[in-house]
């Protein structure tokens, strides 16, 4: 480990780092590896959940800390160990803390309202389970929104058996965003307009631009089109840049976070999505990253020089730089609205360059579901339609309810037929029509189509020269344990109506669906997403994994959060072998919190309906 000393001195900055050090956790400053075992370490851990002072770029706001640091402190546990974990609440409103992606009893799942009622102010909870597996996950408050404010942490748990592979250097890098207006406050800015944090909206000097390659009327075309239903093609994020600051490991891009390496060792970084609202696009120019770990599992290896990463998901990599230089971990935002960034070098102090900021990403027609030619014809025949046949009908009925089942329709689209079957296949091609009977509140839009979209990078990355993770690139490292074929299917669509800032499942809140999504128990099924939405939304089930149906076979990734792209049908199998009542939420903080979020109950005797 580097003297605390020597790294406050390599940086410069002495009364600087001295002013921000009581924010940041001990991994944020130490300069150097982890270590790689959790042994000798007490198996009883405290966490103490208070109001704090943070201080971000010179300016200080209130945020809510666990032991005191943004982040919180680095759990470590072992595999195959009981954890007891105590935390005492020193607020003055109700907490808890979920542990993200660890399968344990419901009671311990820390999800005030579903399966335990919360830690009262002044109280301790001891959480108390068995740990069961190994890997890369991390934990945060399920209360209100005090993981925006400060209360998540990372938790490594050390496998009981030798890795898969091997490292001479372990980090944590932990991806977080920070904005000094309240959970409360950004949520009314965006009721009155959904828009408000989206300082990049096309202009008349953008018209002209794209008039210059694609003709005057092409693009003017494009923009009545986007009018038309009332959208905006560069609404890639509700929240940005605008407001936020973003973090790695606590600290912001001008406290370059740094990891130290000798030249041909093997770093491993243990990549965090934390952030309440924001996607990453990671890379580090200069080297490429060896994926190892997706969601705490072990994959067969994929090199890579970029990924994107969704709130509440985990990616592991190894890399070996080779040169006594300083290489850029840079964590840039989907919507290109700011970035996090630290460094990996051979001595504190140093600092790479930071990459060109790229343009910000535009919406696609067929990123909206427009694309027409797979309805037409087989897709290796297709050809493209002409776009403004397919126009989004944005009317909303804001007096009915959509149903949570029924017979689908597209009455409400242009220029289609009405398809009275959902889920049915259209022979040679990947592509479902779909849509729910009418727009009610919770649902402004349908997509005319939806798609497997699981080969393709997402928004903003589809051009690159590098290498882009993909979803189809996730092979589990052994076969699965259940080989059984799901005996049901449970469909869902991701819903909303993003003028009013409602999301929701099937059209309908959380408040408004009275009962949960049952599952037998022992049962294998499938669980097939669909998102009628334009955002992507990272989707989060407690107490189970989801097997991603990526064309693996017997080698099916197993995530607990997913990220579904718009007009994205995915497909997972599931085995329902968790009794209880469990939390299946969108992982976008703003977006569980306006309701899309719903609870899945495995009993002994459930309906085959939701």
């Amino acid at each position: 480990m580097i003297p605390r000393r020597n790294f406050l001195q390599g940086c410069g900055t002495l009364g600087l780092i001295a002013l921000f050090e009581p924010s940041a956790p001990a991994y944020a400053w130490a300069g150097d590896s982890l270590g790689t075992t959790s042994k000798g370490r007490p198996t009883e851990i405290d966490l103490a959940i208070n109001k704090f002072a943070f201080e971000v770029n010179g300016r200080i706001g209130s945020a809510i800390a666990m032991n005191g640091t943004v982040p919180g402190p680095l759990i470590r546990l072992r595999e195959g160990e009981e954890a007891i974990i105590r935390v005492t609440n020193h607020l003055d409103e109700v907490t808890s803390i979920h542990w993200h992606g660890i399968l344990v009893p419901p009671d311990m799942d820390g999800v005030p309202g579903v399966s335990f009622a919360g830690i009262q102010p002044g109280e301790t909870f001891t959480y108390r389970f068995p740990v069961g597996q190994s890997g890369t996950y991390w934990c945060h408050s399920h209360s209100g929104g005090q993981e925006l404010l400060g209360v998540y942490a990372p938790l490594i748990i050390d496998p009981a058996r030798p890795e898969p592979f091997q490292f001479d250097r372990d980090y944590v890098v932990m991806l977080s965003d920070w904005s000094f207006e309240s959970p409360m406050r950004i949520i009314e800015k965006l009721k009155k307009k959904a828009n408000y944090y989206n300082y990049q909206q096309r202009t008349v000097m953008d018209l002209f631009h794209d008039s210059e390659k694609s003709g005057f009327s092409s693009a003017l075309k494009d923009r009545l089109e986007w009018g038309n239903m009332n959208m905006d093609p560069t609404d890639i994020a509700d929240v940005t840049g605008a407001t936020y600051t973003y973090l790695m490991n606590g600290l912001t891009p001008a406290l370059n976070w740094t990891a130290i390496f000798k030249p041909k060792e093997r770093v491993r970084l243990r990549f965090i999505d934390a952030g309440a609202m924001t996607y990453f696009d990671v890379r580090i120019p200069g080297l490429k990253m060896k994926l190892i770990q997706a969601d705490g599992q072990n994959i067969k290896p994929v090199e890579i020089e970029e990924f994107r990463i969704a709130p509440g998901e985990t990616y592991d990599v190894i890399v070996e730089p080779r040169e006594e230089e300083a290489y850029t971990i840079f964590a840039e935002t989907m919507d290109r609205s700011g970035y996090a960034r630290g460094t990996l070098a051979p001595r504190v102090g140093m600092s790479g360059a930071i990459p060109n900021r790229r343009t910000r990403p535009i919406r696609s027609m067929s990123d909206m579901g427009m694309n027409m030619s797979a309805m037409a014809m087989p897709a290796t025949d297709s050809k493209p339609q002409d776009p403004s046949m397919a126009v989004m009908d944005m009317s909303g009925d804001k007096g009915r309810e959509i149903p949570l089942s029924g017979t689908p329709s597209m009455d409400g689209m242009v220029g289609m037929p009405s398809p009275k079957s959902r889920g049915a296949k259209i022979s040679g091609s990947d592509t479902v029509p779909h849509g729910p009977d009418d727009h009610g509140p919770g649902n402004s839009a349908v997509p005319m189509e939806t798609r497997s979209r699981l080969h393709e990078p997402g928004t903003g990355l589809e051009n690159n020269s590098h290498r882009v993770l993909v979803y189809a690139d996730l092979q589990s490292l052994t076969q699965g344990q259940d080989m059984r074929e799901p005996s049901r299917e449970v469909e869902i669509h991701l819903t909303g109506n993003m003028e009013r800032y409602m999301w929701s499942f099937d059209g309908k809140k959380y408040s408004e669906a009275k009962t949960p999504i049952p599952f037998r128990y022992g049962e294998r099924l499938r669980l097939t997403l669909v998102n009628d939405t334009m955002m992507e939304h990272p989707i989060h089930l407690h107490g189970m994994w989801m097997e991603l149906e990526n064309g693996a076979g017997m080698y099916k990734p197993r995530k607990h959060t997913i990220s579904i792209k718009p007009a994205e049908r995915v497909s997972v199998a599931i085995t329902a072998d968790a009794l209880g009542r469990w939390a299946f939420h969108c992982h976008l903080l703003l977006h569980m919190e306006q309701g899309m979020f719903r609870v899945v109950e495995v009993s002994q005797s459930s309906k085959d309906s939701v």
